[in-house]
């Protein structure tokens, strides 16, 4: 994890509004299916909730703020060195998590923060170990932007470095292709 993010400020996003291209339908993850059974609320979609967060310089502090706390205070492991299964989404309540259970818990702060939840959808990536890896979209009036632990940077998603394989809908609780590549079977990634 990279602390390059120190001196990001919101006016350092692009102004652009350019996001990942929905290109369909997708398999969810096995492990979000479980998330969604046992977490029902956090995997819900409110229709009446915007799709775009407005980012203005108090809600982008409340998400630098939240990014770089929880990249902190979690202890990266993978799910099969803390827990022996292959891949389990949780919002890391002993402290420990690997990827997708740190910005699970970041999007369930962000929410009891106000932000919309249908605008912050878990995402799939292929990382630059060509490896399955989650990451946290926020959907934004200034594109995509994304939330990682590996990094308290926040990236537009074009500049990551990451092939985007797909994320949650923001109409169902579905998925969506965003058409990068094969999908991985888990996210095992710290």
């Amino acid at each position: 994890m990279t602390g390059g993010a120190a001196a990001q400020t919101l006016a350092s996003l692009p102004s652009s509004d350019v996001g990942a291209k929905v290109r369909g339908d997708a398999k969810p993850i096995a492990a979000w299916t479980t998330f969604c059974q046992d977490y029902a609320a956090e995997c819900a979609i409110d229709r009446s909730e915007p799709t775009r967060i407005t980012l203005t310089p108090a809600i982008w502090n409340t998400i630098t703020a939240v990014n770089k706390r929880i990249n902190k205070s979690v202890e990266p492991m993978t799910d099969m060195d803390h827990l022996h299964v292959a891949d389990r989404w949780d919002l890391a309540e002993d402290g420990i998590g690997d990827c997708e259970d740190f910005q699970l818990l970041k999007r369930h702060l962000l929410a009891e923060a106000g932000l919309p939840r249908r605008a912050m959808r878990m995402t799939v990536v292929i990382d630059e170990k060509g490896e399955g890896h989650a990451v946290l979209t926020l959907i934004t009036d200034r594109g995509d932007i994304v939330l990682d632990n590996k990094t308290n940077a926040i990236l537009p998603w074009h500049r990551t470095g990451y092939v985007f394989i797909k994320r949650e809908s923001q109409d169902a609780m579905a998925w969506v292709s965003l058409g990068g590549a094969t999908s991985p079977v888990t996210t095992a990634n710290r």
